[in-house]
């Protein structure tokens, strides 16, 4: 590992992830742009996935590996990755991902152009097991105003499969949000805080190949699989998704380094978007409710069904 600072760091959190490890990691270090570290953190694996980083750490100065005899969760590794960064810039890079060559450079010229966008982020291609496209996909997502407020409203209204997660961000500016917490949804929660630190930039450009397979974590059905994969020891936790989102939200625009009419206006936003989906607030709870009777008559194990589709609900990789 070389001793000078890179300016960018590729943190790629991974668990039993041998069968496209190896292509996600060539793919970070056949990126065009040389100034860069790629920290890979296994998260306890039972399979190949650590004589495949050990191989690669050995290979090339450029990789930090950093292993674990404990799964401790996709979050906890998410974490960990971003804590071992030493760049000014700051990219998650999944494990059964790729990305062009071109995509860090292009990235880098954006955020040393414009001092005041902390993220930079390719269009999305859709690829199969095989690496074969499937689609372009459409974020439909803007970013880019000015107002905090106008940007903060576009996040938290929709969000699908949250590609922008995977762009480069302002390592200091990530870390000064609440981080990726582990629950579902949790990488909508930091988008959202992230807009009122910055504005985003989408490069209008198909960089960043997104893999869809069945073992992937968006291929998970159930809210509890979802759960337990953010962090295994809160499998059997009641989870109310709107509530949690709209108390990390609230917690974000607090921590936020903004004026005090500027946070009124922000939670303004937020209160309105509350009154929204004010039916599914009252569901979540009468669900909850439910579930609390239902663990006091019968021995607790691990619910099976679905909750009801929430809006916005996505998962990181």
């Amino acid at each position: 590992m070389s001793s000078a600072v890179p300016k960018v760091s590729v943190g790629l959190p991974v668990y039993n992830g041998e069968r496209f490890l190896a292509e996600a990691i060539e793919s970070s270090l056949g990126q065009t742009y040389p100034d860069f570290e790629l920290i890979i953190s296994d998260n306890g694996s039972t399979d190949r996935t650590r004589d495949i980083c050990l191989r690669y750490a050995a290979r090339d100065a450029r990789v930090r590996f950093l292993p674990s005899d404990v799964n401790h969760g996709a979050s906890w590794n998410y974490c960990r990755v971003l804590e071992a960064a030493r760049g000014p810039y700051f990219r998650w890079a999944p494990a059964d991902d790729k990305f062009h060559q071109e995509s860090l450079q292009a990235c880098v010229d954006v955020l040393d152009a414009y001092p005041d966008v902390v993220l930079c982020y390719p269009q999305t291609l859709l690829i199969n097991e095989r690496g074969e496209m499937l689609e372009r996909y459409e974020d439909d997502l803007d970013f880019r105003s000015p107002d905090v407020t106008a940007r903060f409203r576009e996040a938290i209204r929709r969000n699908r499969l949250v590609s922008a997660i995977y762009g480069l961000m302002r390592t200091d500016a990530l870390r000064k949000t609440g981080g990726l917490h582990a629950f579902p949804g949790a990488d909508v929660t930091l988008l959202a805080e992230l807009t009122l630190y910055g504005r985003f930039w989408e490069i209008p450009r198909p960089l960043f190949y997104r893999r869809l397979h069945g073992a992937a974590s968006t291929s998970l059905t159930t809210m509890e699989a979802v759960q337990e994969w953010f962090d295994p020891r809160k499998k059997d936790k009641l989870f109310l998704y709107l509530w949690t989102h709209l108390f990390k939200h609230a917690a974000g625009i607090r921590r936020a380094p903004l004026g005090l009419l500027t946070k009124l206006a922000l939670f303004g936003v937020l209160a309105r978007w509350s009154i929204g989906v004010r039916g599914h607030l009252v569901d979540e709870l009468v669900e909850a409710a439910g579930k609390a009777m239902n663990r006091k008559k019968t021995t607790p194990i691990r619910q099976g069904e679905a909750g009801p589709k929430q809006p916005g609900a996505t998962v990181v990789k």
